[in-house]
């Protein structure tokens, strides 16, 4: 199953111009539970070619909820990034398989 089918919210968004920023929201705790168990650094950087030493997972179990953060490939408005909110980057996350 993939993520996307478990999250209730996937979304994507700046942390300032450097970061990108991703909030995964699930209705329920054994569904971030499952999640939690089966995502990894090595997943994600995979998904979105950057380094799995960049990549920092954490979880907000009181909200069910978990977000993930690691540097942009390129800086918010520059000439190369073709997504300046960093809005439109969830969805190589949301395709990433869930044991």
């Amino acid at each position: 199953m993939k993520l996307i089918d478990i999250a209730n919210i996937l979304r994507s968004k700046n942390a300032g111009p450097l970061y990108i920023t991703f909030d995964v929201m699930f209705n329920k705790k054994e569904e971030l539970d499952r999640v939690l168990k089966s995502l990894t650094p090595k997943k994600i950087s995979d998904a979105y070619g950057v380094s799995e030493e960049v990549v920092s997972i954490i979880p907000y179990p009181v909200v069910n909820s978990l977000k993930i953060t690691f540097p942009r490939k390129y800086i918010s408005g520059s000439i190369f990034d073709n997504d300046v909110y960093g809005c439109q980057q969830h969805m190589p996350l949301g395709n990433i398989e869930v044991e």
